[in-house]
C-alpha cells in the first residue's frame, strides 16, 4: 500500500532526512519510533504532501506523491501532532467544514458524523466551542478530521499526545479497528504506545532508519541472544560452576540471591539455539536443585530501542562508519 523510495529531506545545510525506505503492506499498522528530533514529522509531511522531499519519492496506494499529489490526498487522512482546528467554530462547524471541503455534503456527511461521533468519543462536546475543548478532546476532533472521507491509509503523528489513560486506551481500540479497513502509519516516542499497537515497527534517529522489522525481527538483530533466568536454593559458586559448563550457553551473569538462600542467574544463549533449555532442565534434574525459576527474559522495547541506538553510535564513531 505505501512504498518509500529512497527519501531525502534537506532544510539548507540540515540533513532532515536521509536515504529512508521501507514498505507498508495493505491492513498493516507501522509505529514509526524516535527520539523527538528524529525527523518522523518530516517523514509524514513528504507522504501527505504537505512538503516535497528534497529527493527520492513515495508511492501511496499505486500514487505518486511527485506526480499524482491529488490523488494521494483522497487516499489519505492525517492527523499531524499540532491539529489544525479553527478556535473559533464549534466541533460540528468544523468537522462540517472539512467534509465539505473533502466533497462530502447532505446524507454522506451525517452518516459519517453518526460514526465519528461515537467512534471518536466526542458526543459530549459536539456542539462546544473548540476554544472551549481540553487537549484530550481536540486531538479527538483532530482525529475525528482525519477520517471523515473515510481515507483508505491513515497518517498520525503522536496520536496520544495529551490524552489521559482511558482515552489512550480508547484510541488504541480504535485504531486496532480501524485496520481491519485500513493502513496504518502513527509516530510516537514512546516505546509503549509501538509495543501495544504495531504489526511492523521502524526505528528513525537522525533523519535515518536504525532498523525496521517485527518486535522479534528488531530482538534478534538487536540482541543476538536470548536469555533465561534461572533462581534455584543452593550455593552461588555452586551454581555458577555447573552453568559454566552448559555446552549452549554463551555468558552466565549473576543476578541475585534472597535471604531464604535461592540464587538467580541468566543465561544468555545464541537467538536461533533451542536446545539451551533442555540442557538446563536436565542440570536442574541432575543436581536434584529446588527450581523457583526456570523462563525466558523477553526483551522490552526499550531493551531493543537503546541496544540498536547504542550500536549505530559505535558505528559511526569509527572513521567511516557513517
Amino acid at each position: 500500500m505505501i512504498t518509500i523510495k529512497n527519501v531525502y529531506m534537506h532544510y539548507g545545510s540540515t540533513v532532515a532526512l536521509e536515504d529512508v525506505s521501507f514498505c507498508v503492506k495493505e491492513g498493516e499498522i507501522l509505529g514509526l519510533l524516535g527520539p523527538n528530533g528524529a525527523g518522523k514529522s518530516t517523514l509524514m509531511r513528504i507522504l501527505t504532501t504537505f512538503i516535497y522531499p528534497t529527493r527520492g519519492t513515495a508511492v501511496l496506494g499505486g500514487y505518486d506523491i511527485l506526480e499524482q499529489p491529488l490523488r494521494v490526498r483522497e487516499l489519505v487522512g492525517y492527523m499531524p501532532e499540532t491539529v489544525p482546528l479553527y478556535m473559533d467554530m464549534r466541533v460540528d462547524e468544523y468537522l462540517a467544514f472539512v467534509g465539505n471541503a473533502r466533497g462530502i455534503r447532505g446524507s454522506a456527511l451525517q452518516k459519517r458524523f453518526d460514526w465519528l461521533v461515537d467512534a471518536c468519543g466526542i458526543t459530549g462536546v459536539w456542539k462546544h466551542g473548540i476554544h472551549e475543548l481540553s487537549k484530550g478532546f481536540r486531538q479527538r476532533v483532530g482525529l475525528a478530521q482525519s477520517l471523515i472521507h473515510d481515507p483508505k491509509i491513515l497518517i498520525l503523528d503522536e496520536p496520544t499526545s495529551g490524552l489521559d489513560p482511558l482515552q489512550i486506551i480508547g484510541i488504541r481500540r480504535l485504531v486496532k479497528e480501524l485496520a481491519k479497513e485500513k493502513t496504518i502509519i502513527f509516530s510516537t516516542h514512546i516505546l509503549q504506545e509501538v509495543e501495544v499497537l504495531a504489526d511492523r515497527i521502524v526505528i528513525i534517529n537522525e533523519g535515518r532508519i536504525v532498523s525496521q522489522g517485527t518486535k522479534e525481527e528488531l530482538a534478534r538483530e538487536a540482541m543476538r541472544y536470548r536469555c533465561h533466568t534461572l533462581t534455584v536454593k543452593e550455593p552461588k559458586e555452586t551454581v555458577e560452576k555447573a552453568l559454566k559448563g552448559l555446552l549452549h550457553a554463551k555468558d552466565i551473569s549473576f543476578v541475585s540471591e534472597s535471604k531464604d538462600g535461592f540464587v538467580t542467574f541468566d543465561v544468555m544463549s545464541a537467538f536461533e539455539d533451542p536446545l539451551i533449555v533442555q540442557e538446563m532442565d536436565n542440570l536442574n534434574k541432575e543436581k536434584k536443585w529446588p527450581v523457583r525459576t526456570l523462563a525466558e527474559r523477553r526483551f522490552n522495547l526499550e531493551d531493543l530501542f537503546i541496544s540498536l541506538l547504542s550500536k549505530r553510535k559505535k558505528v559511526e564513531s569509527v572513521p567511516g562508519g557513517r
